[in-house]
């Protein structure tokens, strides 16, 4: 008998036809009265398939009594009540490494495109100005300084990145990271005002939520760039917003959002802003592993008893 699972949203046709392949999946979003089926039929599943946005609630998994296993697709686990899973004893599987080195070069690609202004020089070609005026001086980005908040994998690799731009790089972490030579400075305000670009790669979740302030953001100054390829809570995005109508920023490169996929209206018409619809690990070769991995994580625990990637 194949073990139950309940898959909260669709993730994608191969991984969707491969889980129903291997295990009885049930697609919670077909259902009508979501609570309804639930309160009928949450203690048949064992398994939940979620993905890094949809996460998975207190109350969802109130509702699993008899429920496992956790395993999303995504890094972030900041939607998913790892609370209630430790509790219970459920297992809960996620996919990192697999995205660093895609979100890595999106990281750096965002830094460069709103550094040298391509995106916006690009908007500028397409509407003729070009005939009629020059297109105005940008920011080097090699030898400038490289601030990160959060040196875990992704943080990693984009220092890996930065060296080959010949930048200097320091971060900052609430503990220091083990085996690297980069400086690590004694506070957030501090890493921001030594910096020329700010780079965000922490999880996001409450003990993030608004790390980057408006006392942030006035510390890395109007010279300074920031870019989020973390999570939007991560960022007060008011505070973001006042700073650039006022010119207290050089500029923002931004793959998430506090309230995705609504971006605030006054962003739209900056041109020393980029704006990406949370595309950091959106490659062809990238999903795939991620999705891979999900099954795996599943596959594992009901042989082994342990998800190849544990959230704690």
């Amino acid at each position: 008998m194949k073990h139950r699972l309940l898959q909260l949203v669709p993730l994608s046709p191969a991984l969707d036809t491969a889980l129903a392949a291997t295990y009885a999946v049930h697609p919670l979003w077909q259902e009508a009265d979501p609570e309804a089926f639930l309160a009928r039929q949450g203690a048949d599943f064992v398994g939940l398939a979620t993905s890094a946005p949809a996460g998975a609630s207190r109350e969802l998994i109130a509702a699993l009594p008899k429920l496992r296993v956790i395993s999303s697709r995504g890094i972030g686990l900041d939607k998913i009540d790892l609370d209630s899973a430790r509790q219970r004893g459920i297992q809960v599987g996620n996919t990192p490494g697999v995205l660093t080195d895609c979100v890595a070069d999106l990281a750096f690609g965002l830094l460069i495109d709103v550094a040298r202004g391509m995106t916006a020089a690009d908007r500028f070609v397409r509407a003729g100005r070009w005939q009629q005026e020059k297109f105005g001086l940008t920011a080097r980005v090699s030898g400038k300084r490289l601030g990160i908040v959060g040196l875990g994998q992704i943080g990693r690799a984009i220092a890996k990145r930065a060296v080959g731009f010949d930048m200097a790089v320091r971060y900052f972490n609430r503990t220091p990271a083990a085996d690297v030579a980069f400086v690590r400075e004694a506070s957030l305000e501090a890493l921001a005002q030594w910096a020329d670009f700010l780079v965000v790669a922490v999880a996001g979740g409450s003990a993030t939520h608004h790390l980057i302030s408006a006392a942030v953001l006035e510390a890395l100054g109007p010279e300074g760039f920031l870019i989020n390829i973390a999570r939007g809570s991560v960022v007060d995005e008011a505070a973001l917003v006042s700073s650039l109508l006022a010119g207290g920023l050089a500029g923002a490169g931004l793959d998430v959002f506090d309230l995705e996929p609504n971006v605030p209206p006054a962003l739209l018409s900056l041109d020393n802003v980029v704006l990406l619809p949370h595309i950091a690990s959106g490659t062809v070769d990238t999903r795939k592993a991620m999705e891979d991995l999900v099954l795996a994580n599943f596959n594992a625990f009901f042989v082994d008893g342990k998800v190849l990637t544990s959230a704690f």
